[in-house]
């Protein structure tokens, strides 16, 4: 398997606004954000699949999950963080968190086309990292 935008990302061979790493994982802001802070948590080890991670690695995302979903809370103007895991974008297992006051803002879509703000981004990177 060849290694996927996200191993690219870890390897530092593609630029991320990063938020948190650990041994085991990575966290960094999704540049098509749902919501401001969308965040993804992803594992050092390529999987495609969440499902089929081996239990350690699949605890220490969720984990990192939760940490990244708390301090979203703290910083950020909102009252819930949601998670999604869908699958099918990257072959590399990962869970999106998404900050949100709404329903509505939670299922917004994804503008895929839109230039990334980088420089909003970098600052809210900023804010979240640990």
């Amino acid at each position: 398997m060849s290694d996927s935008i996200f191993t690219k990302i870890i390897k530092g061979e593609v630029p991320c606004h990063k938020v948190y790493e650990d041994d085991q994982t990575f966290a960094f802001l999704d540049i098509h954000p749902v919501q401001p802070g969308h965040t993804l948590v992803i594992p050092k080890k390529q999987v495609e699949f969440v499902w089929d991670l081996d239990d350690e690695t699949y605890q220490a995302v969720m984990a990192t999950a939760k940490k990244v979903a708390l301090r979203m809370r703290e910083v950020l103007p909102v009252s819930y963080v949601g998670v999604k895991v869908i699958g099918i974008d990257v072959p590399h297992a990962h869970v999106q968190l998404i900050p949100f006051n709404t329903s509505e803002e939670y299922k917004a879509a994804q503008d895929l086309h839109a230039e990334p703000d980088h420089e909003a981004l970098a600052k809210l990177a900023q804010k979240l990292v640990f």
